[in-house]
């Protein structure tokens, strides 16, 4: 039987909040480190004071028809809103793409370097990390180490998440690189 609903319209800006919100909640439950679980709820309490109310109702409806969320009844009177796979791919799909490094004010004089050895049976998650890490703003160093001077230990986290590559990569926070005044060029610090 065919599905007669399309879910590969592009979705709105509010609907786009919604489903990271949701994810970042989902994220929130897989995440058993503190410091990550902190920032997760810091910047879902930011998204959410952001949205318009009435917003959020259209964009709500316009995810349920486009069966991207479920509705079903919780406690009281109160509706749970639940992600369904086509929603948690479309959150990641957004939250990937939309990731970006804070550059800092004040340079903590610290690099921070990621290595991965991804096999060759992974190819394609390999080349797809090499070009997040260089639109992140990364430097290459060498074909699979790449190079920032800024904190960036939950965006790689995410993206090993992500791709499901945890044992293939390497995070290293260094104080001094041998070609450190080329790097300082580079990132203009």
């Amino acid at each position: 039987m065919k599905n007669n609903v399309k879910t590969n319209k592009r979705l709105g800006t509010f609907q786009r909040k919604v489903l990271l919100l949701l994810f970042g909640s989902l994220s929130f439950g897989f995440t058993y480190n503190l410091r990550q679980q902190l920032w997760i709820l810091k910047q879902m309490k930011r998204e959410w004071n952001k949205i318009n109310r009435q917003a959020l109702k259209r964009a709500i409806r316009s995810l349920y028809e486009s069966k991207l969320v479920d509705m079903r009844d919780g406690a009281g009177n109160t509706i749970k809103m639940i992600l369904t796979e086509n929603g948690k791919k479309k959150a990641l799909e957004y939250e990937i793409d939309e990731m970006i490094i804070k550059i800092p004010k004040i340079w903590d004089r610290k690099w921070r370097i990621i290595i991965f050895d991804i096999p060759e049976k992974y190819k394609k998650i390999r080349e797809a990390m090499r070009q997040h890490l260089k639109r992140l703003g990364f430097y290459k160093l060498q074909k699979s180490v790449f190079v920032l001077p800024y904190k960036c230990c939950n965006e790689i986290e995410f993206l090993i998440e992500f791709y499901n590559i945890r044992s293939y990569v390497r995070q290293i926070v260094a104080e001094k690189i041998d070609n450190e005044l080329h790097l300082k060029e580079i990132f203009k610090i």
